[in-house]
């Protein structure tokens, strides 16, 4: 026997003895979410990927698919929807926050006693992230912020977020970013909704008017924002891309909603055409996720790949088609049924396909803009993937003070 199949048995014995441990002391059917998801993050059985002692084993990553099925068989609801932002701060505080961080704030994410958000985008500073304006100066032991962010999905409802700021204009722009966590509830921090063609206000704007942020809350080192950011870009495709693959089941998510719309269709409606576009989609699906569920395993071990950078254009573009391809089947009975009026959700559908078509096909949408837009995501697979050369890039190297800007 070899050692690395040694290792790898020994860091199964590790996780299946752990499970045992768990779920011989607690019973997820009769605890309440939250305390069940604190105990399974003392037995290291969160991320079991992470370190011994903030919520990990150390093992490889793909012994969370033991973990995920012991637990779902035990009876233990999956993770709550309005926590999906854990994927995203989870894997960047590991990969660039300090120790006290790590214990600060990776259990409660984890357990849903703290949820989070995204403060990245900016009404002048979307696709070209790095030219962002929001501003912060260092006050002592303490940051000043002023600015805006927007299309901040489930701000209304977080307790932190994920904060870029420009801390030095005379730097070029990649340059003077820092990253920091950042109480929703302080002073000077308003939230305000932003309405959808859904009739939901799921995203926000999020405005800072002299907020205090200590130091202790920096992720990373000062003007190192960018590094941290990649981290956070890359997890957020791969956790957005993973939408239209429908996981690791086949022929889930999105393009099951289709197949059964197929499937109750009167047989002279089931035409030789509509059959083939159908099995082009499903095809497409089926490649997604196995793309996907490659690149969520770099993921979780903070190495996120290209894959997600092709599953989230592919599925953002999959996801569109997809609900297309339904609203067409359904014909008029595709155009009613669907309550516009205003509400603020409590948790993220990214593709809608739990809801109605009407409501999919809408917030489909947003798709391909959120996590980036499918044009960046061309480009940035043209350049680090097929070795294109890029658009040319005049303000790379200047102070972004002298940036022009409109």
């Amino acid at each position: 026997m070899t050692s690395t199949s040694t290792s790898s048995d020994t860091e199964l014995a590790n996780v299946e003895a752990a499970l045992d441990a768990l779920l011989g002391a607690h019973d997820p059917k009769s605890q309440d979410y939250a305390e069940f998801r604190g105990h399974q993050f003392d037995h290291g059985l969160a991320w079991v990927m992470y370190p011994d002692g903030h919520g990990g084993l150390g093992a490889r990553p793909q012994l969370q698919k033991v973990v995920d099925q012991r637990l779902r068989e035990a009876g233990a609801p999956p993770m709550d929807p309005s926590c999906f932002f854990m994927a995203l701060a989870g894997p960047t505080i590991l990969a660039h926050g300090d120790d006290e961080q790590k214990v600060r704030y990776l259990k409660p994410m984890f357990t849903g006693e703290e949820k989070w958000c995204q403060l990245f985008s900016e009404p002048g500073a979307g696709s070209d992230f790095a030219g962002l304006a929001c501003k912060a100066i260092e006050d002592g032991d303490e940051w000043i912020i002023n600015g805006q962010k927007v299309w901040n999905t489930l701000a209304h409802i977080a307790d932190l977020g994920m904060l870029v700021t420009r801390t030095d204009p005379d730097m070029p722009k990649h340059k003077g970013m820092t990253y920091f966590a950042v109480d929703m509830r302080s002073p000077g921090v308003e939230v305000r909704p932003l309405r959808q063609i859904t009739g939901e206000a799921e995203f926000n704007e999020v405005y800072f008017t002299d907020a205090r942020i200590p130091d202790s809350q920096r992720i990373g080192d000062r003007g190192e924002g960018w590094r941290a950011s990649l981290t956070t870009f890359m997890n957020e495709r791969t956790a957005i891309g993973g939408g239209g693959g429908g996981g690791p089941k086949r022929g889930a998510g999105p393009i099951a909603v289709a197949v059964d719309i197929w499937s109750k269709l009167p047989e002279s409606e089931q035409t030789a055409s509509r059959r083939e576009e159908l099995m082009k989609l499903w095809v497409t699906a089926e490649v997604l996720r196995l793309t996907t569920m490659r690149a969520a395993q770099s993921a979780r071990i903070g190495q996120p790949g290209p894959e997600g950078s092709v599953g989230k254009m592919i599925g953002s573009e999959l996801n569109k088609d997809v609900f297309s391809f339904c609203i067409e089947l359904q014909g008029m009975a595709g155009q009613i049924g669907f309550d516009y009026t205003y509400r603020r959700p409590g948790a993220i559908d990214l593709t809608g396909s739990s809801a109605s078509t009407g409501y999919a096909f809408l917030r489909a949408r947003a798709n391909s803009i959120e996590g980036g837009t499918t044009e960046i995501m061309r480009n940035i697979l043209g350049e680090q993937m097929l070795g294109l050369p890029g658009e040319p890039r005049v303000d790379k190297a200047i102070p972004w003070k002298d940036v022009a800007r409109s």
